[in-house]
């Protein structure tokens, strides 16, 4: 029997994880140039083959103190016409009341001057605990510090580009899965479906140093990839995004005809509107641009994966998940415990998996685990 040579077999395994690539709903739009990146490609389609397993053994806290009694939590949110941000906002919702609290949103309506009237208006009513929904608390310094002084314990989510704990500004805890990961599987699969043949339209939010953030590292990624080409990067508020984008994909229609085939935005909403303006142009619903969405995982964007319309996959957070553990971390705030150091792991949402799923909600028995740490 004739033995291969190492060379042979490394190409082999490589037509085997492209070949894998294409079988989860994706008709890739272009031919790539043979051996651009093609390191890169095998390296994005054993990411994504990770990313995309459904399976989620629980690997945060099985021990903490019980629930403090009788708690009235404030949630700021940015603004409640986010998904991800209303997500968590249920979670919470949900967590507060197995744990036996009292939970109050307050919507900043998205804008800088909203958002400081509702945590102003959340520490005029002096609650045990407040949580900040999806802004910068930078940008809120005063207020941040006036909890502090009353020993009012403030949880994040998604208020920072790092997990954990902050000293300034001074949060107990941001909730948030690895924006850097985030950004870098979502990435990874548009090199793993384009073969690194990706024309890729980019969507931020720069007045968010988080978004902003995340968008600058997907580009970096991309850009490891010298096939891919970033064509556009488009800085569309994410209050904006329901008006702006559909003028919006039908100049970029017109301005980069067949060259755009893949998009990437730091959230699934900003291809809410996308696909009246994409059917105009002909373009259609499994076809270029694939459409994916960095970050939050909305129940629109899973609808529009599993039915085909205008999104290819998205990289949802695990909103139930991050609910339960903002509750949880404050409670250990209340208890004069450190925080408890859990980040999510990053997960891809695509045709091939998504099933019927509307959220990506692990099914590893947190509540339970949770129930059990809190005595409820």
């Amino acid at each position: 029997m004739k033995t291969m040579s190492k060379s042979s077999v490394v190409a082999v395994a490589l037509v085997g994880l492209l070949s894998s690539g294409c079988s989860r709903g994706v008709d890739p739009a272009a031919t790539p140039a043979k051996g651009a990146c093609d390191d890169v490609v095998a390296s994005a389609a054993a990411a994504v083959e990770a990313a995309t397993d459904n399976a989620s053994p629980w690997t945060g806290p099985t021990s903490g103190p019980r629930a403090a009694s009788a708690k009235d939590i404030v949630f700021v949110a940015q603004t409640m016409t986010n998904p991800g941000v209303a997500g968590v906002a249920a979670g919470v919702e949900q967590a507060a009341k197995a744990i036996g609290w009292r939970v109050r949103v307050i919507d900043g309506q998205g804008d800088q001057s909203g958002i400081a009237a509702a945590f102003g208006q959340a520490l005029s009513v002096k609650p045990d605990g407040i949580v900040v929904g999806g802004f910068d608390p930078n940008a809120i310094s005063s207020e941040i510090r006036q909890a502090a002084d009353a020993s009012i314990p403030v949880v994040g989510w998604h208020a920072l580009s790092e997990p954990g704990p902050s000293d300034n500004p001074k949060l107990f805890a941001n909730v948030t899965t690895e924006v850097g990961e985030v950004a870098k599987v979502s990435a990874q699969w548009i090199i793993e479906k384009s073969r690194g043949a990706a024309g890729v339209v980019v969507f931020t939010d720069n007045s968010i140093p988080f978004a902003a953030g995340k968008a600058r590292m997907i580009e970096d990624e991309l850009r490891r990839c010298r096939s891919v080409r970033v064509l556009a990067v488009e800085n569309i508020p994410i209050p904006d995004a329901g008006t702006r984008t559909p003028q919006e994909f039908s100049s970029l229609v017109a301005r980069l005809g067949s060259a755009w085939t893949f998009s990437v935005a730091i959230n699934d909403l900003y291809f809410d509107n996308a696909a009246t303006p994409l059917r105009a142009a002909g373009r259609k619903g499994t076809g270029a641009p694939y459409n994916v969405g960095a970050g939050d995982g909305s129940a629109a964007a899973f609808r529009r994966i599993a039915s085909g319309q205008y999104q290819a996959a998205t990289v949802p957070e695990p909103l139930g998940v991050e609910g339960w553990q903002i509750v949880d971390e404050l409670n250990r705030a209340f208890h004069g415990e450190p925080a408890s150091g859990y980040v999510p792991a990053v997960h891809v949402t695509d045709a091939g998996n998504v099933g019927t799923s509307t959220g990506w909600d692990p099914d590893n028995g947190y509540r339970d685990v949770y129930r059990r740490i809190w005595g409820k």
